[in-house]
This record gives C-alpha cells, sequence and structure tokens, in this order.
C-alpha cells in the first residue's frame, strides 16, 4: 500500500523522498509533489435536468461508473510518464471548465434540446442556481452525510491509485455546490464524516484539501472562506484513528496569498497558476508564501494551472520547479484561458463526458514533457 509523508519540504512515499536525487536543469525536484487535476473523477450529477449534458457520444447517456472505470484504467500510464499524485474533489468541479452566469443561456437552450417533453415551467424549476451551478454534483447530503455512492466511487480511485503508487489529494468542498449543505454544522459534519472514513480505511496515499480555492468569494459558508477556513485544517488535523492523523491544507486562486493563520495551520500550502500568464510570478509567489510570518519548512505545490507552453524553456512548470514547488496540469478543454465549453469526450480532464487517455497534442505534450522532467524515475508500484 502506498504511503505518503512529509519531512520539511518534501514529500516521502514509502519513507524516500519522491524523485529522490534527481534534479532537472539543475534544479532538484527530488521531494515535489508533480500532479494533475482530475477533479471530476468521482462526478455525477443527481439533478434530472442537467444530467443528460454529459452523455457520452457513443451510448447518449452519462455514465459515473464508465467514468471512473476509464480514469483507473489510465492511472498506470499517468504514472510510467513520472507522474505522483492526482486532484479529485468530492463535490466535484465545474463541468464546464469556467462557468459564469453568462453562459447560463448556453446551459438553458441545452437543456430545453435534452428535454423537449418539459414544460417552460418545469424547466425552470429544474435548474435552481442557474447562475451559478444548477447541476447537484457533491458526495455530502444536505446534513453533511456522505453519499454512499460517491463514497464507493472515492474507495475505488483511492485504491487503484495506491496499487500504482500514485497520491490522492482529496478535496471536500467546491463553490457553487457547498450550499447544498445547509448550514455550518452541515459542514463541520462533512469534514469529520469524510476524514474519519479515509482514516479508518487505512488508507495511507490521501491527503485532504479542504475547499477548492477558498478566496474565490462564491462560498456561501463563512467557514470555507479565507478569514476562517484555518478551523477546518486544525479540526481535519485533529482527527485521529490509532495513532494516525491526515496532512491537510486548503487551496488559494491567484487573487490573494494563502493567509498566515492558513499556513500556521496547515501541513502543506496549495496554490493555482490559472490566470498567471507570466512564469516570474509563478516563481514570485512561491517566494512570498516563504516570506509569511508563519512560514515554517513544507511542501509548497501548485495543484491546478492551466497554462501549458512545455516546448518553451520558461513556462508556469518550470517556473515552480526553479524554486522547488511542485506544479500540477490542469486541463479544461477548450475552456482553457477562462471560457466554458461542454466537454466533447476528447478535449480536457474536466468537462464531462472525459477521456481519460493522452489522446490529444495537448495532453501528450505535458505527460511527456513530466517525463523528460523525471526521466519516468519513480520506482514501480
Amino acid at each position: 500500500m502506498t504511503r505518503v509523508a512529509i519531512d520539511g519540504e518534501d514529500w516521502l512515499v514509502d519513507d524516500r523522498p519522491l524523485y529522490e536525487g534527481l534534479t532537472y536543469r539543475g534544479w532538484s525536484i527530488a521531494g515535489l509533489l508533480l500532479n494533475s487535476r482530475m477533479a471530476n473523477g468521482l462526478f455525477d450529477d443527481l439533478n434530472p435536468f442537467t444530467r443528460p449534458l454529459w452523455a457520452y457520444p457513443d451510448t447518449g447517456a452519462w455514465d459515473p461508473d464508465r467514468n471512473l472505470r476509464e480514469l483507473v484504467a489510465a492511472l498506470p500510464a499517468w504514472r510510467a510518464h513520472g507522474l505522483a499524485a492526482v486532484t479529485v474533489n468530492l463535490q466535484g468541479a465545474s463541468p464546464l471548465g469556467y462557468y459564469r452566469r453568462s453562459r447560463a443561456p448556453m446551459v438553458l437552450e441545452r437543456v430545453r434540446r435534452a428535454r423537449p417533453d418539459a414544460t417552460e415551467r418545469d424547466v425552470w424549476a429544474g435548474l435552481p442556481g442557474l447562475d451559478s451551478q444548477p447541476w447537484d454534483s457533491g458526495g455530502f447530503e444536505p446534513d453533511g452525510a456522505p453519499r454512499p455512492a460517491w463514497a464507493r466511487r472515492a474507495a475505488r480511485l483511492i485504491e487503484a491509485a495506491s496499487a500504482a503508487g500514485l497520491v490522492v489529494i482529496l478535496g471536500l468542498f467546491y463553490f457553487g455546490q457547498d450550499e447544498r449543505l445547509r448550514d455550518e454544522a452541515a459542514v463541520l459534519r462533512a469534514v469529520d464524516g469524510a476524514c474519519a472514513w479515509v482514516l479508518a480505511s487505512g488508507y495511507g496515499n490521501v491527503v485532504i484539501e479542504i475547499n477548492n480555492e477558498c478566496d474565490v468569494p462564491r462560498y456561501e459558508h463563512a467557514i470555507l472562506t479565507p478569514s476562517r477556513v484555518h478551523e477546518l485544517i486544525t479540526r481535519a488535523r485533529l482527527l485521529t484513528h490509532r495513532g494516525r492523523r491526515l496532512l491537510v491544507g486548503t487551496s488559494f486562486a491567484r487573487e490573494m496569498l494563502p493567509t498566515e493563520a492558513v499556513v500556521a495551520a496547515s501541513d502543506f500550502v496549495l496554490l493555482h497558476g490559472n490566470g498567471i500568464h507570466d512564469p516570474d510570478e509563478i516563481a514570485a509567489r512561491v517566494d512570498r508564501v516563504r516570506g509569511l510570518a508563519t512560514w515554517r519548512p513544507m511542501p509548497v505545490l501548485y495543484n491546478e494551472d492551466d497554462h501549458f507552453g512545455f516546448d518553451r524553456p520558461w513556462n508556469n512548470f518550470t517556473a515552480a520547479l526553479s524554486r522547488r514547488a511542485g506544479w500540477g496540469y490542469f486541463d479544461p478543454g477548450p475552456a482553457a484561458g477562462g471560457g466554458s465549453t461542454f466537454g466533447d469526450y476528447r478535449e480536457g480532464f474536466q468537462n464531462p463526458p472525459i477521456d481519460w487517455s493522452l489522446g490529444t497534442p495537448r495532453k501528450r505534450a505535458f505527460f511527456e514533457f513530466l517525463r523528460e522532467v523525471t526521466g519516468s524515475a519513480l520506482p514501480a508500484a
């Protein structure tokens, strides 16, 4: 079973630093967690009006088990290219990429076409929160209890990743879905339940990301925002099972640096590079984190960045490496750069239906560059 740990600024897997002894262009990559965002690996949609939007082109229906099955099948190939971790989220992520209010008519039109039997009144009633996220893609009931189907899929993914030698960064909450939890008590119950389940299951390859981009001003619950999310990090870190606890942090977008309270409470710092077009800023952001008053030696990694340019010597990936920070590939297909689009079962790793293979030039470019950086030096699982 794969076991993840932290020693200072280094990630350890099975008691050894990842990429032990390796350098790239003179930069040490030992102990870094090079990763890819696969946030919708556990995705399903309980809203019958939006569920048809994610249909596979060959069957005309959405199938969450197929989505997971095909992701699991891809894990060994990702590992063979040098990938060390994947990020998934129990509340999923936007299945349309960068979904904004202005894209609501696009969803409305698709729903009307998919449900010609429904009256206009029924369509509108079936799209609550259309300006935000009308789909229901979260792994928690309104009271914070786990939804069994999500737990089963998460277990299968975590176990398959462990068998492949991969770490899972397990996110709990996503903006636009967090409001489906009815109150703060439900948020607390969800954190307690998810972390207790990981611990009791004996999964050694899981670290917890409390919520995706806590600084995005769309969270409904104050405890999920920058001023208070450290409370949840501390709570999760205090949960133990047979003397073992989980490694916990949360992620920030480019809008602000992690707060000093978050850094003080966390085991690692997660950053996102979306919207950062200058690689110099990727490097500078890591420097600024390490300059915070509550900083202590701990890993820093980007676990989401939709910038590519792997054929250029100075890109967001190499800029992170130059500061001994991990980096994470985020591929929303044509939505890269801030757009919104439906999945086509080919482009990207975000918008369902998702093709988890390396079937596009962009995917191949990342994984081939990753293999160059790492020399495919991860030991066999």
